[in-house]
Order: C-alpha cells, then sequence, then structure tokens
C-alpha cells in the first residue's frame, strides 16, 4: 500500500508547517536466511522549530529512524520529505547538498578531524558551503559554546566535553533548519552531559533550530516538548511533554568541562 499523501496531516504537531514528514517509513535486513525487521510502518509528522525527544530500548530502531529522516541510509519502504524535498527522488548527490545546506548532525562520538584544530573543524563544512565571511562566523559560533580561547587546540588536547562543544559549534555554524541529534550525552559523565544539554537546548531555541534527538535516558527526553517511544521499529506513543525551562547560562560553565567528561 502507498503512504499517504503528505498533505494529509496528522499527528500531535500538525497544525503549522511541517520541516520532516514520515510515511510507512520501514527498514528491513536480509539475516541468516530470513528477513530482519529494523522499523515497521513509521508515521511522523515534525514541524519547523519543534524540539523532539525519539525514545526506546536498545534495537527499537532509534538511530535506524534517525538515519531515514536525515537521508544517510535509505529505506525499503515508505517517504520521507525533508525541507520540502522528498528524499526518494533525490540521487546521492543531491542529498548531500540537501544536508550540508539545511541538515546539522550531533553525534555521541563527537566525530571531529583529529588533524584539524577545534576552529578548523568549524571551518570546513562553512568552506564547503562556501559560506560568506565563514571565518568570522566560525570564531562567533566558537565562542558561543564558550572556546574562544581554545580554537587553535586540536580535539586531542580536548576534554570529552569541550570535544562536544566543538561538535555543536559544527552542527549550528551553518545555521541549519534542522539538527539531528544521536545520544549527545552519551560518552559523557552526567555532569557534563548536564551542561552539553542545556547547551544544546539553549542554542536550539535562540536559532529556531528544529531539533531531532535520539535518546535511551528518560531526564534528556524530559526537556523535549514531545516524546516519540519506539519499540520493536514502530512507534507505540507520541505525546507532548511540558519541557523544563533552560538555565540559559550553559555556554559558561566552558570551565567545568575542562576537567570533565
Amino acid at each position: 500500500m502507498s503512504p499517504p499523501p503528505f498533505d494529509d496531516a496528522s499527528g500531535p504537531a500538525a497544525n503549522g508547517r511541517a520541516e520532516i514528514e514520515c510515511r510507512g517509513r520501514g527498514k528491513t535486513l536480509p539475516s541468516g536466511g530470513r528477513t530482519l525487521t529494523i522499523l515497521e510502518g513509521v508515521d511522523l509528522r515534525i514541524e519547523a522549530g519543534e524540539l523532539v525527544a525519539i525514545l526506546g530500548p536498545s534495537g527499537s530502531g532509534k538511530s535506524t529512524l534517525l538515519g531515514l529522516l536525515a537521508g544517510l541510509d535509505r529505506p525499503t519502504s515508505g517517504s520521507v520529505r525533508l525541507a520540502g524535498r522528498e528524499l526518494e527522488r533525490l540521487g546521492e548527490d543531491e542529498l548531500a547538498l540537501l544536508r550540508r545546506g539545511r541538515v546539522g548532525f550531533v553525534f555521541q562520538s563527537f566525530q571531529l578531524l583529529g588533524n584539524l584544530t577545534a576552529r578548523e573543524n568549524v571551518l570546513l563544512p562553512l568552506e564547503l558551503i562556501g559560506a560568506p565571511g565563514a571565518a568570522a562566523c566560525a570564531d562567533e559560533v566558537l565562542a558561543e559554546v564558550g572556546l574562544a580561547e581554545r580554537t587553535h587546540h586540536y580535539p586531542a588536547q580536548l576534554s570529552g566535553g569541550e570535544q562536544q562543544r566543538v561538535a555543536l559549534a559544527r552542527a549550528f555554524a551553518s545555521r541549519p533548519a534542522v539538527l539531528f541529534a544521536d545520544e549527545p550525552t552519551g560518552n559523557l559523565d552526567s555532569e557534563t552531559g548536564a551542561r552539553i544539554l542545556e547547551l544544546l537546548l539553549d542554542m536550539r531555541a535562540r536559532h529556531g533550530t528544529t531539533l531531532v534527538l535520539v535518546t535511551h535516558d528518560p531526564q534528556v527526553a524530559a526537556r523535549a516538548e514531545r516524546q516519540v517511544h519506539l519499540f520493536g521499529g514502530r512507534v507505540v506513543s507520541d505525546e507532548r511533554a511540558a519541557p523544563a525551562r533552560t538555565s540559559g547560562r550553559a555556554a559558561g560553565h566552558a570551565a567545568g568541562d575542562e576537567a570533565g567528561g
């Protein structure tokens, strides 16, 4: 059966402009002579500016769903529209251009280039898209995450918390419409992770970014406006939550990150 048309608004967030629309999304893989279902029949609509947490136990399909929504992986069924573009209609080069111009990523393992300084890690993607004033923008966003004095340090010279701050700066530098974060505090101790989460949420609010956050931590998910729970590759609940207030002072804790995570 074909997925419903994209103008068929549905779900808890169906009152504004959709940034991401997913219809009947599925992913299967061959495994030992049988078919392994990773995701099945996922319908999801995320509107511009929303903060959505995707939760579920290990193996529930959270990271797979994130990859499909971002166009990093190809589905076996269903359709996705991201930032107004239907991903199934795009080739690999077109997908790369869409992600480069409209999408940001934050990963659990930071994904920094070890042979580049903090500034160079932020500057590289800006130069790839030909952003005007790229150098000034890189310096500005690194200052925004509290690393103005650490721009010439390499990742190996930075703590885990500082590395994730560089990753946040890199993700927000191009002012993406959508940011996908996959367990962004997962490799950090609880105190450092809390500071990074505050910074992520503050920057998201300041820039008006749509944020899709994968986590297994209910305390992290509680900060979201909406929680989508996966189990066995299916959406089992999609609910709005009352988010806790952010402090707005996360960037001032950079010194604490030097000892943490």
